[in-house]
């Protein structure tokens, strides 16, 4: 169920999470994925005609935007030479499209707004997880039907359905079955982030849908896909990276070198494990190279 109220006064604070919603982060946080509800659906800043503003002031390469009838699984993503990132946004409703804005906080608006609500919620990362770094935000515009193919990403993530609905179906992180830990390591070595195709992607999953108020929480790393429901929609997704996410990434780097020893190493450890050692020995090495 949405949560109606009404929009924020410009300048006034942003409590971003529900009461409840916050105690449900605050227990299940990092690890547990969970649904939250949000204050956001009615921002001025994420109506579709500001998006596409924001869109056309962006740099070229924080715009993506392709064809939104993609398969759950592919190899790469079809784009969209025949219309501009600014004609797809206001004409989402028929453009079969899928388009992300990525760094939004490279404009002092959004910039605000992004800090203002990951200041919401920085208490309780800080508290297990260690410092909130690089705050980003990513803005999803999707056209009817649309799917965002199966992928993981390396921040700490809150997704918030803003107008139109969708499903998110989300994997574990530690079963293999979806997406293997070489995938994994190529990924955090210059490799990408889509998971190959596993007809488990079909059947297997959690799905989580999402209505305007609602909002989930994504762990690092963890597998999921979107399918968008019969509405436009646009969702924010605001991330950071921690302490442990960056010893986690470089853990799966340096297991990247092992592998080519031809080591089978053991995956890093999921919090409230550390990968301290795995992770001084990449930078080690990152060190080095950089060094010859």
């Amino acid at each position: 169920m949405s949560i109606e109220t009404d929009p924020p006064a410009k300048g006034e604070a942003i409590d971003l999470l529900t009461p409840e919603s916050r105690a449900r982060f605050s227990a299940s946080y990092p690890e547990v994925p969970h649904r939250l509800q949000h204050n956001l659906h009615h921002h001025p800043l994420l109506e579709f005609d500001r998006l596409a503003k924001l869109a056309e002031a962006l740099p070229k390469e924080s715009v993506e935007y392709n064809l939104a009838d993609l398969p759950i699984a592919v190899d790469g993503k079809p784009d969209r030479p025949d219309m501009t990132i600014g004609e797809m946004i206001r004409q989402i409703g028929t453009a079969g499209s899928w388009c992300v804005l990525q760094n939004i906080e490279q404009d002092p608006e959004y910039a605000q707004l992004l800090n203002d609500l990951l200041d919401d919620v920085m208490p309780q990362v800080e508290a297990k997880t260690g410092r909130m770094m690089h705050r980003v935000g990513f803005i999803f515009v999707t056209s009817p039907g649309g799917v965002t193919p199966c992928h993981f990403d390396p921040e700490h993530n809150i997704l918030l359905q803003i107008r139109g609905s969708k499903v998110m179906t989300q994997f574990p992180v530690t079963d293999t079955a979806y997406a293997k830990d070489e995938a994994h390591e190529g990924y955090h070595t210059g490799g990408p982030r889509e998971v190959p195709w596993n007809e488990r992607l079909e059947r297997d999953g959690t799905e989580m849908p999402l209505a305007p108020g609602e909002g989930l929480f994504v762990p690092v790393m963890a597998p999921h896909f979107v399918k968008n429901g019969p509405e436009p929609s646009i969702s924010l997704s605001i991330t950071w990276r921690s302490d442990w996410s960056y010893e986690e990434a470089d853990a799966r780097a340096f297991n990247s070198l092992l592998r080519k020893l031809g080591l089978n190493p053991k995956a890093p450890g999921r919090w409230p494990k550390r990968n301290r050692v795995k992770a001084i020995g990449w930078r080690l090495y990152r060190k080095f190279v950089k060094s010859n």
